[in-house]
């Protein structure tokens, strides 16, 4: 009887060793985010706005946010 004891003590201590390291594996691990590469900004022309350089519209005498406001400039887009 003694032995039976042993061991079931023995079985729940290993059963409560394994439940307690799948209950961690098991949570949602922090991630960092990754560092993202800094980007070229440029300014509109017409109203002043910094935006990402391959955002921007290209017109004769800049870079523009948008094609209505590179038109508004009187601009026309290079050939």
């Amino acid at each position: 009887m003694k032995y039976l004891i042993w061991i079931l003590v023995i079985v729940l201590a290993i059963w409560a060793f394994k439940r307690s390291r799948r209950v961690k594996s098991d949570a949602p691990k922090e991630q960092t985010p990754a560092p993202s590469t800094p980007t070229n900004m440029a300014v509109c022309l017409h109203c002043g706005i910094h935006l990402p350089q391959d955002e921007a519209v290209t017109g004769e005498k800049g870079l523009y946010c948008s094609a209505e406001h590179r038109a508004a400039a009187q601009d026309r887009n290079p050939v």
